[in-house]
């Protein structure tokens, strides 16, 4: 028997609203694009190979890190490098610094997502997941915090539903892969 995750009731809504809101911008996502340079990127990424893919990923979160402020990229650069070095609570300092700066620059929300998940501080993890899909609705890295933060709520069919999304982003993403793998493989039980 599986022994059910305690998890807020707030959090409990959010993450359902959250997989609304992914359900409906499914296929609509490239009305979304920031740049050109982002929509070339996309576009390779779901033609490429897996070594394609690994180097058009990490263009997408160049991409993705340019604030447009030397100041905003700065912090951060300091909050990833206190991330790096499991000084959390820094971490998280500088990215709500930069979201003060700069509430429209979608990484900073996702940086402090990573941060609070990390944490073990879901609730915040998936507000932060939220803004940050407004702002940027492909943002797989994103999703695929919110399907592991949805696996480890006791939820496998919400977070298959949010890989398969990043799949349809992301062809390669060994996050949503494995998660697809490892949830299909638990929901269809195994032999005894």
């Amino acid at each position: 028997m599986r022994k059910e995750c305690p998890i807020s009731t707030a959090l409990k809504a959010g993450i359902v609203t959250l997989v609304l809101f992914l359900c409906q911008i499914g296929d609509k996502n490239h009305a979304y694009a920031q740049t050109d340079t982002l929509e070339s990127l996309f576009a390779q990424l779901l033609e490429g190979n897996e070594q394609d893919a690994a180097r058009v990923e990490e263009k997408i979160w160049t991409e993705w890190r340019k604030s447009g402020s030397d100041s905003v990229d700065f912090l951060l650069e300091r909050g990833m490098a206190a991330m790096d070095l499991g000084r959390l609570g820094e971490a998280v300092e500088h990215f709500t610094a930069v979201i003060d700066h700069a509430p429209e620059f979608a990484e900073g929300w996702n940086m402090r997502a990573t941060a609070f998940y990390l944490m073990g501080e879901f609730g915040l993890s998936v507000a932060d997941i939220e803004h940050t899909l407004r702002l940027n609705p492909r943002h797989f890295g994103a999703m695929g915090g919110l399907g592991l933060i949805l696996e480890e709520s006791f939820r496998p069919e919400e977070a298959l539903a949010v890989y398969k999304d990043v799949v349809k982003l992301h062809p390669k993403s060994a996050v949503a892969n494995d998660g697809i793998a490892r949830i299909t493989l638990e929901l269809q039980g195994t032999p005894l």
